[in-house]
């Protein structure tokens, strides 16, 4: 889930392995299992950010929404952009459930089909790494209005020594050598550059850890929607994978919930006023 900092991402290895993952594979697992950022998260941004209700808001590789519902919750006008089409009808059905609006289109963070100036915040939330990141940073400059700002945030798992991360992502790379984004610490210090780079200013970062519950059915679920499980393998591989995923959690780590360690980590910047 996150990429290994402790030396610096390989990001031609991870962009190589994003060329053969395809979320919409696995929108339904996406949707039912993949905790979406807590709102302590939206509850600091809003105030770091001074963000009001009215504002516009654009979020790159929206998935199901997650972080375009919650900027929604906080009365912003959301449009959530992703290319897979069927992790957007996911997203519309979960904000019909829930009562939110926001608009969302097929698309890609590299060509923002949007004008100038048009946006007063941007965000990505779990998407990053899978971007042409200097493109990508060259393009929310380019949609922001003066002053608007930028947000980059993860949600990462922590994968400690002994712990249930470290050993599913041990069966991951079993089962899929070529995954590139185990063993890491759920920080970016890369994406500071892409955003200096692009032009930013006031670039600023924050970060928080939290335990979250996983029932181990939930955990299974969570896995199987991953880069490295049924977005880059065949049924095959997937069920295979499923089946020694649950056997090493009734072997090994039997509680249930498990209490997951994960990270949230942002950093933000704004478009200078001119």
């Amino acid at each position: 889930m996150g990429t290994n900092m402790s030396t610096g991402p390989d990001i031609a290895a991870t962009r190589r392995f994003g060329e053969t993952v395809d979320f919409g594979r696995t929108a339904q697992d996406y949707r039912a299992h993949r905790a979406g950022f807590p709102s302590p998260f939206f509850e600091r941004i809003a105030r770091q950010l001074d963000l009001r209700p009215g504002q516009a808001a654009l979020d790159m590789g929206t998935g199901t929404g997650t972080v375009a519902r919650g900027l929604a919750r906080l009365g912003l006008a959301v449009t959530g952009i992703d290319p897979a089409a069927a992790l957007l009808r996911e997203a519309m059905e979960i904000d019909q459930t829930e009562g939110v609006a926001v608009a969302y289109r097929e698309g890609r963070a590299e060509a923002l089909d949007a004008p100038d100036c048009s946006f007063d915040l941007v965000s990505a939330g779990q998407c990053w790494h899978w971007f042409d990141r200097a493109r990508a940073a060259h393009e929310a400059f380019r949609v922001l209005k003066p002053g608007g700002a930028i947000v980059i945030a993860h949600f990462d798992w922590l994968p400690l020594p002994g712990n249930v991360v470290e050993a599913t992502e041990t069966l991951i790379l079993s089962v899929n050598p070529a995954w590139t984004m185990g063993g890491g610490s759920g920080l970016y210090p890369a994406w500071l550059a892409d955003l200096a780079q692009a032009g930013f200013e006031g670039i600023e970062t924050a970060s928080f850890d939290v335990d979250q519950p996983y029932g181990h059915d939930a955990w299974c679920g969570r896995i199987r929607a991953s880069a490295g499980v049924r977005a880059s393998l065949d049924e095959a591989a997937t069920e295979r994978f499923a089946i020694e995923l649950k056997a090493l959690l009734q072997r090994t780590f039997p509680e249930d919930p498990l209490l997951v360690p994960h990270r949230v980590w942002w950093a933000l910047a704004r478009r200078p006023q001119s």
